[in-house]
Formats: C-alpha cells, structure tokens, sequence
C-alpha cells in the first residue's frame, strides 16, 4: 500500500493573503541548482514581491530570492536570477489564459518539500484594494477577541 506524504514546508509568501485574494491553487516544481536546494533547505528564501509571468509557453517565477548558500565553493550564485516552473502545457496555457482575460496574477504561495523534491504551490490572485486589506484586518481581529472570550469562559 502507498504510503501518503505530507509536504514540509521550507518558506512561506506571509504577505499573500494580505495583498491577495487568492482563488485556486497549483503546484509546480523548480528548476534548481544544488546550492539553491541546500539554501532552500536552510530556509534562506524569500517571497518580496514575487510573480510568475510567461515566456515562449513556459512559466517562469520572478522576485524568489534565493540567498547564496555559504559552502557552495567558487560557483558564483545569483540569488535574483528567474526560475523556470516546471508544469504541464495544458496547466501553462490555462492559467496565462486566464491572467491574460481576467487580469488576475499568478503569485507564488510557499516552497515545500514532498518526496524528496521541492516544490512551489502558486496562487491565482486578484489583488486587494486598501479598503478590502483593512477590512480583512479588521474581522481577523474580531475573530480573535470572540475566539478569546470563548476560550476565558471554558478555564
């Protein structure tokens, strides 16, 4: 029987859900170096304003920023440089279809781990407007003054 994986999360984008509304979910793989997995590994990346555009029908993530790793030896690392996502072609034209007509980005979402090789799983996202962040903002902290009171009166 196979046994079911579940993924480790390496990084997280934390301020997705604040600039985003963020509507269906996909997973991808990275073309990576090996210093870029042990960074990875070492939790040294970071999501600043990171996007996936498309070029010649394949997708490719912009703004991972992926810090040099410290025992990589003399291969030079670019730690900005474009990653190439690894997706199937009927995903790749679906989703530039739909950034294309309905002027949604595709955002990337967190770096995980599963099986061995590590994965971003990307967004479909509409971005908020300031009145829609401080909206969100506001019922958060709702929820977590009721989810107080109700945990005071069970001690």
């Amino acid at each position: 029987m196979a046994e079911k994986h579940a993924p480790t999360q390496l990084a997280q984008n934390k301020k997705a859900r604040h600039y985003y509304e963020l509507l269906d979910f996909v997973e991808a793989g990275l073309i990576l170096t090996g210093p870029e997995v042990k960074s990875i590994r070492a939790g040294l990346a970071s999501f600043h304003d990171a996007y996936v555009f498309f070029r010649q029908g394949e997708a490719y993530a912009r703004g991972l920023r992926i810090s040099p790793y410290a025992n990589a030896g003399y291969a030079a690392q670019d730690p900005d440089r474009e990653r190439k996502l690894l997706l199937h072609a009927a995903e790749i034209r679906s989703l530039s279809a739909k950034v294309e007509q309905k002027g949604l980005s595709i955002i990337p979402v967190n770096l995980h781990l599963r099986r061995g090789h590590i994965k971003m799983e990307l967004a479909l996202a509409r971005g908020k407007k300031m009145h829609d962040q401080r909206l969100s903002l506001k019922e958060a902290a709702e929820l977590r003054d009721m989810q107080r009171e109700i945990a005071g009166k069970y001690k």
